[in-house]
């Protein structure tokens, strides 16, 4: 059992019997009385937030989260099947459940999937990923609109803003927690 005084931002509780991440929190001490735990929270399953404020007396359960190493194998009319590297066992998740992840998704890459109970809810993607450049329109040199980045489209379809020497064909690796461009790869 987790109390009050153990909530921060990124820690995995039960409410109701769903898992809620805490977003974002706020500690305050009023002069007289208990102290004032402010959280922002989001629901892993539905992904809705709400805001809830809690006194150091309250207790939450620990949510029976589990991570498990696998292989995303391919995707089949908006379901990405992913397998257990280690039962051989396959899961399928939808294009809500993996959100913005889907744009560094990749086959036959090693991702942890989060179950709550047997029932998978979220991906985690190693943080940087290599992917090849498939479009990029070639740079004008006198082009002065005050950045040097031009926009890039990689093999799984996410455009993102790279320096101007990267052309199509590149492999480059991008930052999945921010999507960002982070150095062009050598083979």
């Amino acid at each position: 059992m987790y109390t009050a005084s153990d909530l921060r931002k990124g820690l995995k509780i039960q409410i109701d019997g769903e898992p809620y991440i805490i977003t974002d929190f706020e500690f305050s001490k009023p002069g007289k009385g208990q102290a004032l735990y402010r959280t922002k929270m989001r629901n892993m399953i539905t992904g809705t937030q709400f805001t809830n404020t809690y006194r150091s007396n309250d207790k939450f359960e620990k949510p029976d989260l589990e991570e498990r190493k696998m292989q995303f194998l391919y995707a089949q009319d908006g379901e990405y099947h992913f397998m257990d590297t280690s039962t051989y066992e396959q899961i399928f998740l939808t294009e809500e459940q993996l959100g913005d992840n889907l744009n560094y998704l990749i086959d036959n890459m090693e991702v942890e999937v989060l179950f709550f109970g047997e029932r998978p809810i979220d991906v985690s993607l190693p943080t940087f990923v290599n992917l090849v450049v498939t479009v990029a329109d070639p740079w004008v040199k006198g082009d002065t609109s005050g950045t040097d980045t031009k926009p890039v489209t990689v093999e799984t379809g996410f455009q993102l803003q790279v320096p101007p020497f990267v052309e199509q064909g590149d492999k480059i690796q991008i930052d999945t927690r921010t999507g960002t461009y982070i150095t062009r790869v050598k083979e």
